[in-house]
């Protein structure tokens, strides 16, 4: 979360009701909600803050200085202590209850990462629309991995892959490290479309030059690291 005070209520309110549905469903025995504050300017650290006293389930990670996605993506990663992680972004990009359908693709394709994709993202703009487009054809020309959506923040994943994927991206292209990393290494990743929300209150910048800028330099950066990595023998 950067500032994201108008969102943050409804996103736990989301993530508590979620979490009671799949404890009373049987199909996890606890859960846990991290909160990461990346150097908020406005009242979301002082909220987290009161959230996570009147909670034991809510967890708070602030950062001193604004990290970007990629470093905020690290830093809850790290915090997370739970067998199976979902990430997403505070403003509630799609229904929460398509995580119940995530699990459960997760147990029958035994898939190690479920990543969702958007049906149609035309309301955001057909700017942006664009850029996803030609970043999605840019993932496929550098790591030879086809996805939809890199991009979209919704990634179900298990611990294994958190324990093995070495994660160094501090910009956006964090998504697809997490991605590519993990088909490189033989894990498998399954992907399924859900309708989306587009944000709105606050500012997005994922689509601003500089966030453009660092993606494209990131993927350079680790385009021969990543085509490196090969399946570990058993």
């Amino acid at each position: 979360m950067w500032n994201e005070e108008e969102y943050l209520q409804r996103a736990l309110n989301a993530a508590i009701e979620l979490g009671e549905e799949l404890i009373a469903n049987g199909t996890v025995q606890d859960y846990e909600m991290i909160i990461v504050n990346d150097a908020s300017t406005d009242a979301t650290p002082q909220l987290a803050d009161a959230a996570a006293a009147t909670n034991p389930r809510i967890k708070v990670v602030h950062h001193p200085v604004n990290r970007k996605l990629g470093g905020s993506i690290k830093s809850g990663f790290a915090a997370a202590t739970g067998d199976v992680v979902l990430y997403t972004d505070a403003d509630l990009p799609f229904d929460f209850r398509e995580v119940h359908k995530a699990l459960r693709l997760m147990q029958q394709y035994e898939a190690d990462v479920v990543a969702a994709y958007r049906f149609d993202r035309t309301d955001e703009g057909y700017v942006r629309v664009v850029y996803s487009f030609l970043y999605n054809i840019l993932v496929r020309a550098l790591f030879g991995c086809r996805f939809r959506d890199v991009n979209f923040a919704f990634k179900l994943v298990r611990r294994n892959v958190l324990d093995t994927v070495e994660l160094t991206s501090e910009g956006s292209f964090i998504d697809a490290e997490l991605m590519v990393s993990a088909r490189k290494l033989g894990m498998s990743v399954v992907q399924f479309g859900v309708d989306y929300f587009p944000r709105t209150r606050g500012v997005s910048t994922l689509s601003s030059p500089s966030v453009i800028i660092k993606i494209l330099k990131e993927a350079w950066s680790l385009r021969a690291h990543l085509n490196a990595l090969v399946p570990k023998k058993s």
